[in-house]
């Protein structure tokens, strides 16, 4: 199974600062014996949107989990984006990372993360913070094998 890792965020994607939230989600998704890629793309729609289709329907990833541009500034588009992309929502996840985050910080409910379903690949986005990513990743986890199993039926 393959996992794509999209990092999302303008100063990144322009070489500024460290990814610290997208390599917690490869290494976390290797743990899990996923196969994994990873990039990084600016806070912008279109880039955004582009990559989640190249993702899904030419690399054919089998998860594609983004961190980055969930919040409340202005480019925090990738809800936005997921959405635009998204053909069958599937918001189990989002809620439940939305629901689990009130555990660790009450700013948790701030978070504006979807998940859906893409032709076979299933999209979710993470919280843009190694550890929003870390408390974030024993609602996905368990479920992926189903999950894939799930999407590559005919």
């Amino acid at each position: 199974m393959r996992a794509a890792i999209l990092t999302i965020s303008t100063s990144l994607a322009r070489g500024e600062g460290d990814d610290v939230s997208g390599p917690a989600l490869v290494e976390l998704c290797r743990a899990a014996g996923l196969e994994t890629s990873h990039e990084t793309v600016p806070d912008e729609r279109a880039s955004i949107v582009a990559a989640l289709k190249r993702l899904c329907d030419e690399e054919q990833a089998r998860f594609v989990f983004t961190t980055g541009g969930t919040g409340l500034t202005p480019d925090d588009v990738t809800p936005e984006a997921t959405r635009e992309v998204v053909q069958r929502d599937a918001p189990g996840y989002a809620e439940t990372i939305r629901a689990q985050s009130r555990d660790h910080t009450p700013l948790g409910i701030l978070t504006r993360g979807v998940s859906g379903v893409r032709g076979r690949t299933l999209i979710v986005n993470f919280p843009g913070s190694p550890n929003g990513v870390r408390q974030s990743w024993p609602v996905v986890e368990p479920t992926l094998r189903h999950a894939a199993e799930t999407l590559a039926r005919e």
